[in-house]
């Protein structure tokens, strides 16, 4: 039977929301792995274009070989000697060793060697770059490095070629991809093989540019999944690039007409749309600006019934495990309990109006907003633990407005963890939080987390450096140090939160909540309420 147009409002409404994500997931959607026969086919040309990108569930680790669904991935990085990146003039080099760790946690069979281009010619460079699957050229100028590297890397099927000369080519499963402009990062683009393979070509190279542009840690290793997902093996994490077709708009007719109907036809609600409609699905950033910048009880209502309830997108993030991150021990001598780890969130929470003030986070989607206060309290009922962050978004229209959350918390089973979970804007999100560490005098404090919003296909990780006023500490404190470095968090990827005019935060606490039990600033060890 042929399928026929919706003609109901609700329908309608839902083909115009609906299109527009679609397409845009498109562009960004993992590219399906071909046969063997066809990529051969494809790598046919005047030019020798490498090994045929790796067949699904077929085995390898090296260059002209196939890999495994789960087996091992060899990238090798070259970065120009002594080159600087733009976050925050932190050199090259330890950026793409830091992002080899980071790499780790999303799948341990990725193995991932960084080396300068002083490395060029040696032995042990040449016998890596002989049996990886990707080589990513970063900051790479010099005319030498340049002609070796054009010599000695054309059976890689995979090249990714950053911030280097124009004569370095990109490569995508076996597929070459040249500059010819400036345009963007990777410039006009030209198909030097056959034509058919340019489009889904030129797409990943599209994501890999946005990314790359965004200059943070989490999308420079996002550029690298996204070309192991599209020419290599696929990337669990990235399951949700691909656009799922006209089942998403059946289900979003058939449950949710009402809440689409109110949704487009209030201001705020259908701006919050358009707006997402216009961001990356990987661009959290943006997605989350869009967010808190047009909140409205029908985005919340339109969320709820087509993410939450029916799950019309068929999305699902987990929650990271990795990293694996210890919590405090031990504080002012005392072996931390779930009552005296409780106490450290309410930090000084009754002294002032407030239990901290964030000072930086190293997740670029929720900790760069400004003015962020942070509320942990004790509920009436017994057992319960709440936490309300409340902070300042300027949206998109240049207007300053306050948003505030309530996170329900419960205890995990060592103390210094924690399970958040709240409804923002209509979905769910989960949050396992750590508590790494507190000075003794309350001046500071860290706080891990990883996250997921499984309705909306997000998972996340993040970590907030907290004082009382506000203020930064000291980042060379020794203490402090080793508590980013359990973390995996480097300084240069903390991002600084505004905190100059923050005046008119909508703060207080329900009048029956409860603060501190065992120790509070400036109060020694006792037990300071009952019951």
């Amino acid at each position: 039977m042929a399928a026929t147009a919706p003609t109901s409002p609700s329908a309608a409404a839902a083909t115009l929301l609906f299109l527009p994500s679609r397409r845009h997931l498109q562009e960004t959607a993992s590219v399906p792995v071909p046969s063997r026969a066809i990529a051969r086919r494809l790598s046919r040309g005047a030019r020798s274009l490498g090994p045929p990108r790796a067949g699904a569930g077929e085995r390898g680790g090296g260059a002209g070989k196939t890999i495994t669904g789960k087996g091992t991935i060899r990238i090798v990085s070259i970065v120009g000697d002594g080159s600087i990146s733009p976050l925050k003039d932190t050199p090259w080099e330890e950026v793409m060793r830091h992002t080899a760790n980071r790499m780790k946690w999303v799948d341990e069979g990725f193995e991932m060697l960084v080396f300068t281009d002083k490395s060029i010619g040696h032995d042990d460079l040449s016998k890596e770059l002989a049996q990886c699957d990707m080589l990513v050229n970063v900051a790479i100028t010099s005319q030498e490095t340049v002609e070796w590297l054009l010599n000695n890397t054309e059976f890689i099927p995979n090249i990714l070629c950053f911030q280097s000369s124009p004569t370095l080519e990109n490569k995508l499963g076996g597929r070459f991809v040249q500059y010819t402009g400036h345009q963007n990062m990777f410039g006009n683009l030209t198909n030097i093989g056959k034509p058919g393979g340019m489009k889904e070509s030129a797409e990943v190279l599209k994501t890999v540019s946005n990314a790359w542009e965004r200059h943070n840690s989490d999308d420079i290793r996002f550029c690298l999944l996204v070309v192991v997902n599209a020419d290599i093996r696929p990337v669990d994490m990235l399951q949700n690039l691909r656009a799922k077709g006209l089942s998403t708009l059946s289900c979003m007719i058939r449950n949710c007409g009402p809440q689409i109907l109110n949704c487009l036809f209030d201001p705020n609600c259908r701006k919050a749309l358009q707006c997402l409609n216009s961001c990356s699905p990987t661009d959290q950033v943006c997605n989350y600006r869009c967010i808190a910048s047009y909140e409205s009880p029908h985005l919340e209502a339109f969320s709820l019934c087509v993410l939450q309830k029916n799950n019309c997108l068929d999305l699902n993030a987990e929650i990271p495990s990795e990293p694996s991150v210890t919590p405090l021990t031990m504080f002012r001598e005392q072996k931390l309990s779930h009552e005296l780890a409780e106490d450290l969130f309410v930090g000084w929470l009754d002294n002032l109006e407030w239990s901290w003030r964030v000072v930086a986070g190293q997740n670029p989607a929720y900790d760069q907003f400004p003015c962020q206060y942070q509320l942990f309290y004790r509920g009436k009922a017994k057992g319960s633990f709440w936490y309300e962050p409340i902070f300042q978004v300027r949206t998109l229209e240049g207007k300053l407005v306050w948003r505030r959350r309530k996170y329900r918390v419960r205890r995990a089973s060592s103390p210094g963890t924690f399970y958040f979970s709240v409804l923002d804007n209509g979905v769910v999100s989960k949050e396992f939080w750590t508590i790494v560490d507190v000075s003794d005098d309350f001046s500071w404090g860290l706080f891990h987390y990883h996250g997921a919003a499984q309705a909306a296909g997000l998972a996340y990780t993040g970590a907030v450096l907290v004082s009382p006023d506000g203020s930064c500490p000291d980042l060379d404190n020794p203490r402090l140090a080793s508590a980013l470095d359990k973390c995996g968090i480097k300084k240069w990827e903390l991002y600084m939160v505004d905190n100059c005019s923050c005046t008119g935060a909508p703060l207080g606490t329900p009048e029956d909540a409860k603060l501190h039990y065992q120790i509070a600033p400036g109060k020694e060890s006792s037990i300071l309420q009952t019951g």
